[in-house]
């Protein structure tokens, strides 16, 4: 690919027409500072030393494609919703995880409206893309060396089902918004009664660090949160003006049986647009941009130098995220549908006491254990091994309360001793002497 300019990219960005999975970003400097210290710039991916578009992607849907070409899989035909239910299935991707966007961004734009929102579905690698009455899925996967991947399939009877990659997509999604590598991104802005964006009232990078009264500009959202506001199923300046006098007007809906006057929900696979399964979402897309930048950034160190000893910054802000301790606390309960709930948690690693890392709080936070599940990854795993090591010491550190700095103070003492024997009983690759040793400094319970 071709890298346009900073204007003509910016004026593309500012259009919103990306494939993107969700709303685009305004202004590149926005991304929190805690990520890398501000350290976003776009990394030379294209270049001879990490090569994003002559190499072949080895993820989910390339290995469901591999099983298509070779005649070992086969896709039904929905007459309502073509391939789709067929694809999630071969995918392992729940229905229940289905989210549903109203904001007028991804390249089928123009079919997209309150009227016809476009339905998300997702598992811990693959995001899929449905507008009813479009003749086009999408389709982007978290592939463990290349970061966001990105492709379309033609949902026509007669048309072979067969996923196109599709780098134009990287337009939008490699850019500051996404740490600078290929990748995912949820935003929240207000819209007009017909879901076009007003690009001035976008909130910086939804993850599970913003304030739940800054998310989902632009989304139906089902489930009950309480007291707790949110910006979602709002359409037009009144309905949010109406919020500031009549907070949750819209919010604590039980499913989407309550926009019936907006849209037909019996075009979608799921009767709901779960709020868990946004949180969720927000979460996991982060914090896979974190794995392609630090893939990346080790890869161009380890080839420039032979080590990555200038990651201990990238490595930090990395450790905040994934151990949560910037996330903001829930003050109310959030309940959503027990479906996905259930679908989420079929995929646990669990240890001897019957914990994970998937297990849900929400009712303070987002997870009983504050650690991401993405540990377990395969992008996790395909990280260099200088770089997982350097991670494993801070990591074996944090969690065995050697390092009781005000930075890590939001780590309970039972979080941490939670986390450490979850991690001891689950995590395949870890170093030898986190089996072996004793924790150096034990956590008191809390």
């Amino acid at each position: 690919m071709n890298f346009v300019s900073h204007r003509s990219f910016r004026r593309r960005l500012l259009t919103a027409r990306g494939f993107g999975l969700a709303v685009l970003a305004l202004l590149p400097w926005a991304l929190p500072a805690q990520d890398f210290q501000g350290a976003t710039h776009l990394l030379p991916f294209e270049e001879e030393n990490l090569q994003y578009g002559k190499t072949p992607a080895s993820g989910a849907v390339a290995r469901l494609q591999g099983r298509l070409d070779r005649g070992e899989k086969a896709l039904d035909w929905d007459d309502r919703r073509g391939y789709l239910p067929s694809l999630l299935e071969a995918l392992d991707i729940s229905t229940n995880s289905q989210v549903l966007v109203f904001s007028k961004t991804s390249f089928q734009r123009d079919r997209i409206s309150p009227h016809n929102p476009r339905a998300l579905f997702f598992n811990d690698e693959v995001y899929v893309g449905f507008v009813p009455g479009s003749p086009v899925l999408e389709f982007s996967m978290a592939d463990p060396k290349l970061g966001g991947v990105f492709y379309t399939l033609d949902n026509r009877r007669e048309v072979p089902p067969r996923f196109v990659r599709t780098d134009a997509c990287l337009e939008c999604h490699a850019s500051a918004k996404t740490m600078g590598v290929p990748g995912h991104l949820v935003r929240s802005f207000q819209t007009d009664e017909r879901g076009v964006t007003d690009l001035l009232t976008g909130t910086e990078i939804i993850t599970h660090r913003t304030p739940l009264a800054d998310r989902w500009g632009g989304w139906f959202v089902t489930g009950q949160h309480g007291g707790q506001t949110h910006r979602g199923n709002l359409l037009g300046a009144a309905a949010f003006e109406r919020q500031r006098t009549e907070p949750n007007f819209a919010g604590n809906q039980p499913d989407l049986a309550a926009f019936r006057d907006r849209f037909d929900a019996g075009a979608y696979l799921a009767p709901t647009s779960d709020i868990v399964a946004l949180m969720v979402l927000e979460h996991q897309l982060h914090m896979h941009n974190f794995l392609t930048r630090l893939n990346y950034e080790a890869t161009l160190q380890l080839k420039a130098y032979g080590h990555c000893n200038y990651l201990k910054s990238p490595v930090e802000a990395f450790l905040r995220y994934l151990l949560f301790t910037e996330e903001t606390p829930l003050t109310a309960a959030i309940r959503g549908t027990p479906e996905f709930e259930r679908d989420f948690a079929a995929g646990a690693i669990r240890d001897p006491q019957g914990r994970s890392l998937r297990d849900l709080d929400l009712n303070t936070r987002l997870f009983k254990h504050p650690c991401s599940y993405l540990i377990h990854s395969e992008a996790f795993a395909a990280l260099p091994e200088a770089l997982k090591t350097r991670i494993y010491s801070r990591l074996w550190d944090l969690l065995t309360g050697k390092d009781q700095s005000p930075d890590w103070s939001r780590l309970t003492p039972a979080d941490r001793a939670a986390v450490l024997d979850i991690l001891r009983a689950t995590q395949k690759d870890l170093p030898d002497s986190w089996r072996t040793s004793p924790p150096k400094a034990s956590p008191e319970k809390s």
